[in-house]
């Protein structure tokens, strides 16, 4: 087996992909991946060697990740608007021979020191060579077409980074069989694929809803995927419109801005048959809106990078907002207490997930893995549900201290590194606070070292040079000392 094969049995003619502003079918679809495939090959990529694919939703993507599956090897999703530090500590962190870079990637991949990462070998780039040393896509796509290479269920197909339970962001380990057994749970969703189907391609591809669910059912399915590198509310009413869009998943905030537009039309999203909201969540009363103003169900649901992502949905459900509906077919929950026992109907609990989508354990970290699944195989999620009578889930807490920005995560220790770098900051502890717009922002506490003078602007500044702008700090508070515990831990609860 081998992921990246998903594209092969589907008519040739079919539209395959949508993005800026030009078809790609299934057939040249298979013709351009088979090209890069054989070019990447023929640059002496084996299975296995980890690539990274810095690039915005778009054609350069799909067809670089597809590329890389096929040849072996593991794709390395990254933000190309992460800072070129921030990129630097990811690809040394798995050890990437390659990088492929699109356009929107060109001035954070100039910005990368090399000299940094010795087993970098190869640097791939679209629409013209910024890096005098790279390679160029267009060129190598035209090598001759190279056979798939076999993989097994359990062979890694993707690195996407993650928290784990707590911490600093660890490269969590998805094989081919974990992403396309969620892949055929979410379509099992609906009943079956329907070839016809349009889907709505917002979330970036270096999350995994955005690649599993977004791109990777509808091309399992047959359909076509509307790639949008930015969202905007108003383009992208019109953009569902223009191409009939009938699949819509989103963050809450993509949900939330249209249920604050009184312009919209009662029809703007007729042609949409399914509507989803994930990676954080959705205000009932912002479902509610979407309901009564377009006659639209958004079902929510609950997962994470670990699972594939999805554990639970709500589609085929009757709809309830609030709850993020049922485990998907082939996955066990268990709600459990502090002891591991299982809590009541109605109590809540931990979320314990087990199935074929459960992830392989974090890159070169069996501790932090050994923490996450237990013996049994179940996966610790650290975040707190409770269930109903009719089987409903509802999520309560997180156990952990992960902020969630605009349905990406943010996770402390991370900001916090950055701020104890700069000078004059004595110690520091970073929370997330409720924001109006993006569900959760971050804030900083720090305390400033004797004899220095910081200023909030400064602060703030500093974090932009070496962190995606939404880990960065909101606000600034300066305190005297951090709340602790008796063993000295930081007391974020008391802080938020």
């Amino acid at each position: 087996m081998n992921l990246a094969a998903i594209i092969e049995p589907h008519p040739a003619e079919a539209t395959a992909l949508i993005s800026r502003g030009r078809t790609t079918s299934y057939g040249d679809l298979r013709t351009q991946v088979a090209g890069l495939r054989g070019g990447l090959v023929g640059l002496g990529l084996d299975p296995g060697d980890r690539v990274g694919i810095l690039c915005a939703n778009n054609w350069y993507f799909v067809v670089s990740y597809l590329a890389v599956l096929g040849a072996g090897g593991v794709a390395v999703p990254l933000n190309p608007l992460s800072p070129s530090r921030e990129l630097e500590r990811e690809l040394a962190a798995v050890g990437a021979r390659a990088l492929v870079v699109g356009p929107a990637g060109r001035s954070t991949a100039g910005g990368i020191d090399r000299t940094r990462l010795p087993v970098l070998e190869f640097v791939v780039q679209a629409e013209g060579h910024g890096d005098d040393d790279a390679l160029d896509l267009d060129e190598l796509m035209a090598a001759a077409p190279s056979p798939i290479v076999e993989r097994g269920p359990d062979d890694l197909a993707v690195l996407i980074f993650t928290s784990g339970t707590a911490g600093s962001p660890k490269a969590a380990m998805l094989s081919h069989g974990n992403l396309l057994s969620n892949i055929d749970q979410v379509i099992a969703l609906r009943g079956e694929g329907d070839p016809t189907d349009v889907g709505f391609g917002v979330l970036p591809m270096f999350h995994i809803y955005g690649l599993n669910v977004v791109l990777g059912s509808a091309l399992r399915a047959g359909a076509s995927v509307l790639l949008v590198e930015r969202f905007d509310p108003s383009s992208a009413v019109e953009a569902i419109v223009k191409h009939g869009v009938t699949v819509v998943g989103g963050a809450p905030q993509m949900w939330a801005a249209w249920a604050q537009m009184p312009e919209l039309a009662a029809d703007s999203f007729a042609s949409v048959r399914v509507a989803t909201s994930g990676a954080a969540h959705l205000d009932p009363t912002v479902a509610r809106t979407i309901h009564d103003r377009f006659g639209l169900e958004v079902g929510e649901g609950y997962g994470l990078t670990e699972a594939s992502p999805v554990v639970t949905a709500a589609i085929g459900l009757p709809w309830r907002p609030g709850s993020v509906g049922a485990p998907v077919e082939g996955v066990d929950v268990r709600l459990v207490d502090g002891d591991g026992a299982d809590v009541l109907v109605g109590d809540p609990g931990e979320i314990l997930v087990q199935g074929p989508n459960v992830f392989q354990g974090y890159w070169n970290d069996a501790e932090t893995t050994r923490a996450c699944i237990d013996e049994d195989g179940w996966l610790h999620t650290g975040d707190i549900a409770l269930v109903d009578d009719e089987g409903f889930l509802y999520l309560v807490d997180r156990a952990k201290d992960l902020i969630i920005v605009s349905g990406f995560n943010v996770f402390p220790a991370e900001v916090e590194e950055v701020l104890l770098e700069l000078d004059g900051v004595a110690e520091c502890a970073v929370v997330g606070v409720p924001h109006p717009h993006t569900g959760e922002a971050v804030k900083a506490f720090v305390v400033v070292a004797p004899g220095f003078a910081l200023e909030e602007d400064a602060i703030i500044e500093f974090c932009a040079r070496h962190l995606a702008r939404y880990k960065c700090p909101q606000k600034v508070n300066f305190v005297d000392e951090l709340p602790q515990n008796l063993s000295g831990k930081v007391l974020r609860r008391a802080l938020r």
